[in-house]
């Protein structure tokens, strides 16, 4: 029976004189997977997330809204508590995201046809798909 390796099986391990060890947490790196496709797990992510289609708003939701705004405006020094639904595009594709917020009005901007929340935040009236309100809901009692 021949053994190959018989000759070298028993040196002891060599060490380089002109290089220092390499740490074992570095050893340990190259021999980690390579990720050839970088991006493409996010890219695929993003894909496969939905998003909704805007709801067409006919006049008459239109003509709704405006009268529940300008209510909410009459009543602004009230602080009425209001409940805003409206839609919100994606950034990086076609459609959106249907957002309800709760919150006081600061301010309804006819001018630039936005509605401005008391923590900053504005709403594009094109945007709004729906508006509840206790204070709506009284006056719809009369």
């Amino acid at each position: 029976m021949i053994r190959c390796y018989d000759d070298i099986i028993d040196l002891p391990h060599h060490v380089s004189e002109g290089r220092p060890r390499m740490p074992i947490g570095d050893r340990a790196a190259q021999f980690s997977p390579f990720a050839a496709l970088t991006g493409h797990e996010a890219a695929i992510k993003e894909m496969a997330r939905l998003t909704d289609n805007r709801k067409e708003v006919d006049e008459n939701l239109k003509a709704i809204l405006d009268e529940k705004l300008q209510i909410i405006q009459e009543h602004l020094p009230e602080q009425p508590e209001i409940v805003i639904t409206y839609f919100k595009p994606d950034e990086k594709k076609a459609g959106g995201l249907y957002v309800e917020i709760t919150g006081c009005v600061k301010k309804v901007d006819s001018s630039k046809g936005r509605v401005i929340m008391q923590d900053g935040k504005e709403i594009p009236v094109e945007d709004i798909f729906e508006i509840r309100s206790l204070l709506l809901d009284v006056l719809d009692e009369f």
